[in-house]
């Protein structure tokens, strides 16, 4: 086969169009993957839409990446033709800038931007990808259930565990959607209590089957004083994209506790008595590089955190993100490409 099929993007807020390209050979330090599954991510719309600044269309987008390698470049170590892989939202790493010296390889000086945004990513039959941004897949993962962990999944995981709470302490996830559903059940397999937090009655249910052992209702409640009630929050994952929201909850932190912002909600504002009477803090997190990812698909096969998905054909891509941008999917949705 010399042809590829793709899904692309040909300038910012047009409609994806199906096109056949030549299969493009890797590079130094690349490697090319026969993709499987892609994730279909909110985070696509700053492609789709043009969200950031200097995009250079046309542009293929997708960053939750499953798929088999099939070709390897010049200096590719470490990894074999027919291995299994994923791709996240990073790009990759030089390891040799200040950044990466220092073990911040998320801040890569050298390899900058984002896979499906500042390079082709898997809305495609085929991809090439930096082999510094591979991550190993355990067996037992299909590649459906397993793209959206490479996103929503390493986001959640990799905050948590770097939130400094510790197992038996009280933790919030803030919204129960395509992020907060993995969250929760993160949070309850890394042995926290967890509070589930969303607005209406009608997601306690699902909440308390993914693992909260707390459900606050906003709607009905004050869900600051609520967390307060229950002796405060060692960490509030913030999964929504309401900067008001996020301001409501902000006062259900603890002493120590630290309110973990992975939504793109903007500016709102904090009341720094509060963050100096607790010794609080504030904090985003980036969802995490490529061992990052592997941890996540790990922990995930080994303590049965899954995605629940909904699943388009390749084909279908503009169908899938019109359905994921709505806000009615349960909850991730998903590329079925191989």
């Amino acid at each position: 086969m010399s042809k590829m099929r793709a899904m692309v993007v040909p300038a910012a807020g047009a409609k994806l169009r199906l096109e056949e390209r030549t299969i493009p050979q890797p590079a130094r330090h690349e490697v090319r993957i026969r993709v499987q599954a892609c994730g279909v991510c909110h985070s696509d719309a700053a492609t789709i839409a043009g969200h950031m600044p200097g995009l250079q269309y046309p542009r293929i987008p997708g960053h939750e990446v499953i798929g088999t390698l099939e070709a390897l470049g010049e200096d590719v170590e470490g990894w074999e033709v027919g291995t299994r892989v994923g791709v996240g939202w990073s790009p990759g790493a030089c390891g040799y800038c200040e950044a990466c010296r220092h073990g911040d390889a998320f801040a890569c000086l050298n390899i900058r931007g984002a896979t499906g945004v500042s390079r082709d990513g898997g809305y495609a039959t085929h991809m090439l990808a930096h082999a510094s941004a591979l991550a190993r897949v355990p067996g037992g993962l299909e590649p459906v259930a397993a793209a959206p962990l490479l996103c929503a999944g390493i986001t959640t995981f990799n905050a948590l565990r770097h939130s400094g709470a510790r197992a038996g302490e009280l933790v919030a996830v803030h919204g129960v959607g395509g992020l907060g559903h993995l969250g929760i059940q993160f949070a309850a397999r890394l042995g926290f209590r967890v509070a589930a937090v969303s607005r209406g009655a009608d997601k306690e249910s699902l909440a308390r089957s993914l693992g909260a052992h707390e459900y606050i209702d906003s709607a009905r409640c004050d869900p600051a004083a609520a967390l307060r009630a229950l002796g405060g929050a060692r960490a509030i994952l913030a999964t929504v994209t309401d900067a008001s929201a996020v301001q409501a909850i902000a006062g259900g932190l603890g002493a120590n506790g630290t309110l973990l912002v992975i939504g793109a909600v903007g500016a709102f504002p904090v009341d720094s008595m509060e963050l100096l009477r607790k010794r609080a803090a504030v904090k985003g997190w980036y969802s995490g590089t490529s061992v990052d990812s592997e941890d996540t698909l790990q922990f995930s096969r080994q303590s049965g955190v899954a995605s629940m998905n909904e699943i388009f054909p390749l084909e279908q891509a503009q169908d899938a993100y019109d359905r994921m941008m709505s806000g009615k999917a349960r909850f991730r949705v998903v590329l079925r490409v191989d």
